[in-house]
């Protein structure tokens, strides 16, 4: 006796549940497409009309997205179909299109997700003054933004960033080297108060006035990098001892106008710092020239 045929491509067994006839609402979307990395969900649209529009029914209610969960590059295309329904996202970051992302593509997402509490743009360095000023005056619970290595970002556009986000806490300006002393004053005359993390690394321009009254103006700062800011001394972290309590960690890695002694303060109180103190250096370094450590007690 030969045994049964197995049913083709276009038939189904009696009784027998299709993936689609599940509840979409209730089942597909939270318990399945949620599950979905979205690279994946580019190739599950491409299925069928009905997959198409389950993928769009998802995308139109995420709440997070990562253009990195796609790959290391994205298409300009890819990225507009992925948001063109998402009304109620909260985080969205974007740095793997870097290389094209524009105000034309950023303003009406910005526009459409009043809800966005955390944006990163690291590296968009072909966006503009009028994206961030759309997410300022689009986005007032903006609570989180990276513009890392962002050149064009300016005083004015930060002045902007200050005066509309009322709830920010965390904000990374890296290598944002148009920003000077004023810009980085005025933020923290208008934004100091919530702001628990800070970042102005490799910014030349950035000095002991910028730092000293971010130290007066933030007592709930937590995290602080200050690496390869020249300019910034001594003086700028004896004023963080003295007014940032909360301070956990800092990193002065390359500020060669701040001496152990300035640092010595907030090692006691257990502030991570990024530089080892002189004697730990000296012994690391004779470790090397020598091949052995002597024994010296480090807590004296």
């Amino acid at each position: 006796m030969e045994p049964p045929m197995e049913p083709s491509g276009g038939e189904q067994e009696p009784g027998a549940v299709r993936l689609l006839d599940l509840p979409w609402e209730d089942v597909l979307l939270p318990h399945v497409l949620s599950r979905v990395p979205l690279r994946q969900l580019l190739r599950l649209q491409r299925v069928s009309r009905a997959f198409r529009a389950l993928v769009q029914l998802h995308l139109a209610g995420l709440r997070r997205f990562d253009a990195a969960q796609v790959g290391p590059q994205i298409s300009r295309a890819s990225l507009a179909w992925l948001l063109r329904d998402a009304e109620g996202l909260q985080e969205l970051a974007l740095a793997p299109c870097h290389e094209w992302l524009s105000d034309e593509d950023l303003v009406p997402v910005l526009t459409r997700n009043p809800q966005l509490r955390s944006v990163a743009l690291a590296g968009c360095g072909q966006l503009s003054r009028r994206a961030l000023g759309a997410l300022a005056e689009g986005c007032p619970r903006l609570q989180r933004l990276s513009l890392a290595h962002c050149d064009w970002v300016d005083g004015l556009a930060l002045r902007g960033l200050a005066d509309r986000c009322p709830a920010l806490e965390e904000l990374d300006l890296t290598a944002c080297r148009q920003l000077k002393d004023e810009a980085i004053v005025y933020l923290a005359q208008r934004r100091g108060a919530g702001l628990r993390s800070l970042s102005l690394a490799v910014n030349a321009n950035v000095g002991d006035a910028a730092v000293q009254e971010l130290a007066r103006n933030c007592p709930e700062l937590e995290h602080l990098d200050l690496t390869g800011c020249l300019r910034v001394g001594s003086d700028s972290v004896r004023t963080l001892a003295e007014y940032c309590p909360a301070l956990r960690s800092l990193r002065v890695r390359h500020c060669h106008h701040v001496a152990e002694p300035s640092l010595s303060r907030l090692r006691k109180r257990g502030v991570d710092i990024d530089v080892e103190p002189p004697l730990h250096q000296a012994l690391v370094l004779l470790q090397d020239m020598a091949g052995f450590a002597p024994f010296v007690n480090l807590q004296v």
